[in-house]
């Protein structure tokens, strides 16, 4: 039987080590993005030629820690309007090399330019005439002088004291990647609703996708009295409709002032106000914040926000109520 081997023996942290080790990785790996700068001018401009020209998808591939960052650039780049896909070199040599058609371009990622698994893919992505970018750290790389585009990621040295975790040159990979996602995405105009449709699910497609009309109460659901309503009118549709609230609304349903909890606070307060003869005009507010249905949910959660308020009317251009919604409503739907 083999020995069980001896657990390590307890390391005391050191805070000041600790905190001088990591303030070097970042100081290191933010000079090495600086000096990436100067590096930007004809070879990266027409990497972005070849990438906007492409008539079907980026391919993006690398090795080890390389392939963790194509990764990752493959899916800044599909996020941002630029169709994009990894596919594994290893993996490539083994059937996979088939997803790589004669339309694509092909982004390789690797610091030595020497990785034998690129290498060996690179034949038969030269004889379909599949353009080549190459990402390295050595300009006379075997893979750099293939390549039709070298975008130099070279670098003084690793954050790893001992020079052999990829560290800083993976981070300078991974700059170079968004540099040229951001260029793309700029140069073919990407807005934030395009960005909102390739990520529906998340909290960010909702805020620039739902509107008002998606989330807002509509039809009978929208509290509203006419403007002769009493206060117990008034408190009877506020409890049935349950948003706190109603409109007070003129015979074309027209907007003419909003009924709150508030409103109701205030009245008993008064004793000037009587309760049992007033009418809801006498006791509502007039100019109410009000929204659009084709506004933005997210400027619906902006404007209660702004004004300390938690629930609006919604009106069309001719100030007709069409709806209603709360604070509640927007935190059902995720948007605050």
């Amino acid at each position: 039987m083999n020995p069980r081997p001896a657990p390590h023996a307890a390391i005391e942290p050191q805070p000041d080590a600790i905190v001088r080790s990591a303030r070097a990785v970042i100081a290191t790996e933010a000079a090495a993005i600086a000096e990436l700068e100067p590096r930007i001018g004809a070879a990266f401009v027409e990497a972005c030629r070849l990438l906007l020209a492409c008539r079907g998808r980026v391919v993006v591939t690398g090795m080890g820690k390389s392939g963790h960052v194509a990764r990752k650039i493959a899916a800044t780049l599909a996020s941002t309007g630029t169709p994009a896909f990894f596919v594994h070199p290893g993996e490539a040599s083994h059937g996979d090399l088939g997803m790589i058609q004669p339309d694509d371009v092909v982004l390789a990622l690797s610091y030595s330019g020497e990785t034998d698994e690129l290498l060996f893919i690179l034949p038969m992505i030269k004889r379909q005439g599949i353009p080549l970018i190459a990402l390295t750290g050595k300009p006379g790389s075997s893979l750099a002088g293939q390549a039709d585009v070298h975008l130099d990621g070279s670098i003084s040295n690793e954050a790893c004291p001992l020079g052999l975790a990829p560290t800083t040159s993976t981070t300078a990979a991974l700059v170079l990647g968004d540099a040229l996602a951001i260029a793309l995405l700029e140069a073919r105009g990407f807005t934030s609703d395009d960005f909102a449709r390739s990520h529906p699910a998340g909290s960010l497609g909702r805020r620039l996708l739902l509107r008002i009309s998606d989330v807002m109460h509509a039809g009978d659901n929208v509290p509203r009295v006419p403007p002769e309503a009493s206060l117990t009118a008034a408190l009877v549709e506020m409890t049935r409709k349950h948003l706190g609230m109603t409109a007070v609304v003129d015979a074309e349903d027209r907007l003419l002032g909003v009924f709150t909890d508030g409103d109701l606070r205030r009245a008993l307060d008064d004793e000037d106000v009587n309760l049992r003869g007033a009418t809801v005009a006498e006791l509502m507010t007039r100019g109410p914040k009000t929204i659009g249905p084709d506004k933005l949910a997210a400027e619906a959660a902006q404007l209660m926000e702004k004004h300390q308020i938690h629930a609006l009317l919604v009106v069309d251009e001719e100030r007709r109520v069409v709806g209603a919604l709360n604070i509640h409503d927007l935190l059902r739907a995720r948007v605050v």
